[in-house]
């Protein structure tokens, strides 16, 4: 235990040392109070989080002032959570014939009773547009021992504008996943991102989920009729067979077919190659793009993807694969940690809360798949590498500040003699007419 102890909290010291003196102690303090699962017990309200670690009075102020009012942002603890993954042993990048997955998602924060807040974003459950935080995860996918992991490399938030909507911040989202990506790296989205918005944002190199009833067109022109205008589109290719009105509407024939064993699986796969959008007219500067159909024994609906990339199915198949991990941060973030419930409502802290806690969750995955695996109680007697089981362990553990090994990790010292205090402090005057 006392390693797990040891090893998380220099872990959080390493996110934060650039962070100016003061915030990253308020910062370390907020992180511990995160991880430890005490927002569970609170419902996601900060002062009762910060009591329940064990956090004074003055101390759990000074923590929510640095949160609400420090000079950092995320990305000054991204780039350390990075860089502190990938010097652990066991961290590799996946790789797929010289090409290496980025994954992207949105999460959700919601907060349907937030009073001026413009943020709305479906909700699956309701059927209905809700309030919330809405967040864009941008995350490189490797393996760290034997978990797949993503490391989150950019958490963008939505336009501020007057009516923050899905398609503002998709956008936002993939085009700074563009800005970030190297040579060698491959966006890979789920179903409800489209071409045309990848291509707008300028993403070469993508591997997006389609829907099973999607159609693309040839590049080029058929054969001319004898009568009748010039056709300017090429040829609809559908991909699956499908019945529209009681018409039965068949598959086009695929340009290859293949098969590639996977986990002992042998999946049969089609591929139509040099297409273009269905409302694209046939020309010789259009970004085209493949469409693979997988049909894995394991499902009854086959998985179409689509990308330019030119790769054999297999790579294609596995690309696609590490979207998933993606997932995982807001899963522990919101379920495991219990931030699914905030109670802040100034605008900064709304932004502020669900990047740590995302971040809090991103490195409680990392810890718990470097740290040996810890048991829940006499009962697990098979325990894994989970961060639940991470969390419970520092739930049992209070602060361990003796552990902290950097000087420049204390309160600030300010001078703040000169300050009004009490009432006057934060007295309102009128404004002169």
């Amino acid at each position: 235990m006392t390693i797990a102890i040891e090893s998380t909290i220099h872990a959080i010291e390493t996110l934060v040392q650039d962070v100016p003196v003061g915030t990253n102690l308020a910062l370390t303090q907020m992180m511990w109070a995160l991880m430890n699962g005490s927002f569970l017990s609170s419902r996601g309200a900060i002062f009762p989080a910060l009591k329940e670690s064990g956090f004074s009075a003055e101390e759990s102020r000074q923590s929510w002032s640095g949160l609400r009012y420090g000079a950092w942002a995320a990305d000054d603890l991204l780039k350390p959570l990075q860089e502190y993954a990938q010097q652990q042993e066991g961290w590799s990048a996946h790789d797929y014939e010289g090409y290496e997955p980025v994954a992207v998602d949105w999460t959700t924060f919601w907060r349907p009773k937030l009073v001026g807040w413009p943020g709305k974003y479906y909700h699956g459950f309701s059927g209905r547009a809700e309030k919330g935080v809405g967040l864009g995860l941008i995350g490189k996918v490797g393996q760290l021992g034997e978990q797949r992991i993503a490391l989150l490399q950019k958490i963008v938030r939505a336009e501020q504008d007057e009516e923050m909507s899905a398609k503002g911040l998709k956008a936002e989202t993939l085009r700074q996943a563009a800005t970030l990506l190297s040579a060698q790296e491959v966006v890979v989205v789920d179903a409800g991102v489209r071409v045309v918005e990848l291509q707008d944002a300028a993403i070469a190199r993508y591997v997006v989920r389609r829907a099973v009833n999607c159609t693309a067109r040839r590049n080029y022109l058929p054969e001319p009729n004898a009568t009748g205008r010039p056709r300017e589109y090429g040829e609809t290719v559908r991909p699956l067979a499908r019945t529209r009105d009681g018409h039965e509407l068949p598959a086009s024939p695929p340009d290859h077919v293949a098969v590639f064993t996977f986990d002992g699986r042998l999946i049969r796969t089609h591929s139509w190659h040099q297409l273009v959008r269905t409302e694209q007219k046939v020309a010789a500067d259009n970004e085209t793009f493949s469409i693979w159909v997988f049909f894995d024994p394991l499902f009854t609906t086959p998985l179409v993807v689509t990308t330019p990339l030119a790769l054999q199915p297999r790579s294609i198949f596995c690309l696609y694969l590490d979207r998933w991990p993606i997932e995982q941060p807001p899963l522990v973030t919101k379920q495991l940690l219990g931030l699914h419930r905030q109670f802040v409502f100034a605008a900064e802290n709304c932004w502020r809360l669900p990047e740590l806690a995302l971040i809090a969750g991103n490195l409680l995955t990392v810890q718990a798949a470097l740290l040996p695996p810890m048991p829940t109680g006499f009962w697990d007697r098979f325990p894994k590498r989970t961060p639940g089981r991470l969390r419970r362990t520092l739930a049992r553990t209070p602060f361990p500040e003796e552990m902290l090994r950097s000087e420049r990790l204390r309160k600030k010292r300010a001078a703040t003699a000169h300050l009004p205090k009490g009432s006057q402090a934060h007295r309102r005057k009128k404004a002169s007419s």
